[in-house]
């Protein structure tokens, strides 16, 4: 990969301060190690990453680079403003819908000169022009309705098998897919109906999506009733002692 990113800092990262559960322990983080993040991705900022700058990035440098890079912003984001309950803020208990949408859509992270939102990354990049269905395993706002975040780096010769990794470990969480066989209704998070359509480019339906990932043999079809989980929108973190 020429002038490839080295995400040995960031795997260190993850490791140190992401548990099992995908929580990350920001107060730890902040306190100990506040700017290494934020250092690394100034470093990264000026760094040429595009088709003109060498030998063109191939589809697994590609996702391995726009994931870590989206998670490690997110991240970064929130260890900024740490404390905070979510990414959601709420006014009077009414979510604040202008405020997420300050968090995902300013243009104000720079790779290789070029400034991005995450909205950019995930909507252009990640769905639009890499159209892999399982990177939506694999961002994460952080939010505890997100998929669990990976507590290590994304590389490009693992990539492929870390997602599949991811699909499989969200679909197989009961917080993120469940079925009732008693009603035959097949309950899943709400990601499946956001990006409904990327789902459907691999397989016929949505529940036929999620029946290929799973390690129980389910009656799963194209006619089977999806319904849809409530979406926890407060923060992945690993304590919860944050003052109002």
């Amino acid at each position: 990969m020429n002038n490839s990113i080295n995400f040995d800092l960031w795997d260190t990262l993850l490791k140190k301060y992401v548990n099992e559960q995908g929580r990350v322990n920001y107060a730890a983080w902040k306190r100990d190690e506040p700017e290494v993040l934020a250092n690394w991705l100034l470093s990264i900022a000026t760094l040429q990453i595009n088709e003109n700058a060498g030998t063109p990035l191939n589809i697994n440098d590609q996702l391995a680079l726009w994931i870590n890079l989206y998670n490690a912003f997110t991240v970064a984001t929130i260890l900024e403003k740490y404390p905070i309950k979510s990414v959601l803020p709420r006014i009077l208990g009414i979510p604040n819908w202008l405020g997420f949408l300050w968090f995902f859509q300013r243009q104000i992270y720079i790779v290789g000169g070029k400034n991005y939102s995450l909205a950019e990354i995930e909507n252009k990049i990640l769905r639009e022009k890499l159209q892999e269905p399982r990177i939506h395993f694999a961002i994460v706002c952080a939010s505890i309705g997100c998929p669990l975040l990976r507590a290590g780096a994304y590389y490009p010769e693992q990539v492929l098998s870390q997602l599949d990794d991811d699909a499989r470990r969200f679909i197989n969480n009961p917080d993120k897919v469940k079925y009732d066989a008693d009603k035959e209704i097949l309950y899943c998070s709400k990601i499946f109906k956001w990006y409904r359509q990327d789902f459907l480019h691999v397989a016929p339906s949505v529940p036929e999506y999620i029946r290929s990932y799973l390690n129980t043999e389910l009656p799963l079809t194209a006619s089977t009733p999806v319904k849809y989980l409530y979406y926890d929108w407060n923060l992945n973190q690993q304590f919860y002692r944050i003052s109002s």
